[in-house]
C-alpha cells in the first residue's frame, strides 16, 4: 500500500497543459534526434521526416531509432540492422528493442529482457557481417532501454523505473549499480539533451524534471495533459513527438 501511495503521490504532483498538432501519416513507434525523425508502421514499413513529407526507407522494421551512434533498428525475427551508407547491413546479435541515443554507442534489450550495450568503438566501426561483436551484459532484466548523454533509463516487466549512472562513450554499463526511481511507467525514452519522457500504462505521457549530468535521476515527474492518449514518445529540440492509440502523429510543445 505504501508503495502504491508513493507512486501516485509522485504522479499526479504537477501537471502541465501541452498544445499538441496532429501531422500526416501513421506510425506505431517513432524516434527522432538532432532534427531527424524515424518512424515504423502496423506492417513495419520504415520512414524517415524530410521537410513537411514522409519518405519510405527499403526493408522492414519492427523498431527503428536514431540518434548519436546512427540509425540503428530490429526486424520481426529480432535481427539487428545498422543504416550504413543508406543501406540496411545486419548486425551481430538478437534483440527486440534498440537505442542510438547514447553518446555514439547503442544499447537495448533481448526477448528475455537481458540488456545490453555496445561500445562507441565497436559502435561506430560496425558494417555489418562482423562475425561477432563486442555487446556487454548488464546487470538485471528490462524490457526498454534508452540511453542519454550521460544516463540510461529502462522499464522492466514490473513497470519499475531504473537509472544507470556513469555511462560514456567507453564505458556504456556506467556504474552498473541500478538507481530505484519512483514511479511506474511502460516505455521511457532519453532525448540526445538527456531530457527524459515516458508513457504509463494509463497511456499518459509524463516528463522527469531536474535531469542534469550532476543529477542524472532528477527530481520529480510532471504529468503532460494533452488530448488522447499515447503509446509512444520521443523529444527532441524543443518539441515531443507522441504516437496516439489511433497511431495518429502529434508534435507537442
Amino acid at each position: 500500500m505504501r508503495a502504491s501511495l508513493l507512486v501516485l503521490a509522485v504522479f499526479v504532483g504537477s501537471s502541465l497543459a501541452l498544445v499538441c498538432q496532429e501531422i500526416d501519416g501513421r506510425l506505431t513507434q517513432i524516434d527522432v534526434s538532432n532534427g531527424q525523425v524515424f518512424g515504423v508502421t502496423t506492417g513495419n514499413s520504415i520512414y524517415t521526416r524530410y521537410g513537411n513529407s514522409w519518405v519510405q526507407l527499403p526493408g522492414a522494421l519492427k523498431h527503428v531509432t536514431v540518434g548519436p551512434a546512427g540509425v540503428w533498428g530490429v526486424n520481426t525475427e529480432n535481427l539487428i540492422y545498422k543504416l550504413v551508407g543508406g543501406r540496411w547491413v545486419q548486425a551481430q546479435g538478437l534483440l527486440k528493442q534498440i537505442d542510438a541515443g547514447g553518446d555514439q554507442f547503442v544499447a537495448g534489450v533481448n526477448m528475455q529482457d537481458n540488456i545490453f550495450c555496445l561500445n562507441r568503438d565497436a559502435t561506430v566501426t560496425t558494417r555489418g557481417g562482423e562475425t561477432s561483436i563486442p555487446w556487454n551484459l548488464l546487470p538485471g532484466a528490462l524490457k526498454y532501454y534508452s540511453c542519454g548523454p550521460y544516463s540510461c533509463w529502462g522499464v522492466n516487466s514490473a513497470g519499475q523505473i531504473y537509472v544507470m549512472k556513469g555511462v560514456t562513450p567507453d564505458a556504456c554499463m556506467g556504474s552498473k549499480a541500478w538507481q530505484l526511481v519512483p514511479g511506474a511507467l511502460s516505455m521511457i525514452e532519453v532525448s540526445t539533451d538527456g531530457s527524459v519522457y515516458g508513457v504509463n500504462s494509463a497511456k499518459d505521457v509524463y516528463r522527469r524534471d531536474g535531469v542534469s549530468a550532476a543529477n542524472p535521476a532528477g527530481t520529480g515527474w510532471t504529468y503532460l495533459s494533452m488530448c488522447g492518449k499515447s503509446k509512444h514518445v520521443s523529444y527532441d529540440l524543443g518539441v515531443l513527438w507522441v504516437i496516439s492509440l489511433e497511431d495518429k502523429i502529434l508534435t507537442c510543445s
